[in-house]
């Protein structure tokens, strides 16, 4: 066994790593794209979409993936999080630690309700979201008002979460490159044993999840271009 075998494990497995990426890129950008405006907010609207499908493979993923990817592997509770603030070693895990995992969870509720309600969401000039025509002009004016507002808690979570890579970085426990090639380094007795699941057969399923939900997307983007063009 090499020594980098011995002293480094599987944590993120492979579709875990491609979700980051694409979820990030896709949050920035819709960020971007709506800052920008005008004919871009077309994009905007397909980032939109991208991040929900996105978020809705890691919820499944956090249920049906490997052991460092399911939420009850790195989800606790609020005395289990007072405690790691505290120092305790006990809590630390090569996934997630306690704190991080809050923000995971609360980055991706976020998200979550800004994706959700930029499909019913409208600017009253050219951009309505794929479902907008489907509800109440009422239920559409909370929906834009919620999503109007959630942005500013978006970019603040988004913020912190830049700043603990920062600080992760900075005292020499960097976090992105374990998210690029998958591994950690450990000190645990079995690296093999605390491996995630990483094989093809896992790949394959969380490429036909990817597959459905992509079709999914592409259908709602495509069905908020038709209801555009039917005005």
């Amino acid at each position: 066994m090499t020594d980098l075998q011995s002293s480094s494990i599987r944590v993120w497995d492979l579709p875990t790593r491609i979700f980051h990426w694409l979820f990030a890129a896709s949050v920035i950008g819709a960020v971007t794209t709506v800052n920008i405006g005008g004919l871009w907010m077309d994009w905007h609207v397909t980032f939109g979409v991208a991040a929900l499908m996105l978020l809705i493979f890691r919820v499944i993923w956090g249920f049906a993936g490997p052991r460092y990817a399911r939420f009850k592997n790195f989800v606790v509770g609020p005395k289990q999080v007072w405690l790691y603030l505290r120092g305790s070693k006990a809590l630390e895990t090569a996934g997630h630690n306690p704190l991080g995992a809050w923000s995971v969870m609360a980055l991706l509720l976020v998200v979550g309700v800004q994706a959700v309600t930029g499909l019913f969401a409208s600017d009253d000039i050219l951009t309505n979201g794929p479902l907008n025509s489907y509800v109440s002009s009422q239920t559409a004016s909370l929906m834009t008002t919620i999503h109007k507002w959630n942005k500013i808690a978006l970019l603040a979570l988004v913020g912190l979460h830049l700043v603990a890579i920062l600080i992760y970085t900075i005292r020499g426990k960097g976090l992105v490159k374990p998210m690029i090639t998958g591994d950690k380094p450990s000190d645990r007795g079995s690296a093999t044993a605390l491996s995630a699941r990483d094989d093809w057969a896992i790949r394959l399923w969380a490429l036909l999840l990817f597959a459905a939900l992509s079709a999914l997307g592409w259908w709602l983007i495509e069905l908020g271009r038709a209801t555009a063009f039917s005005f």
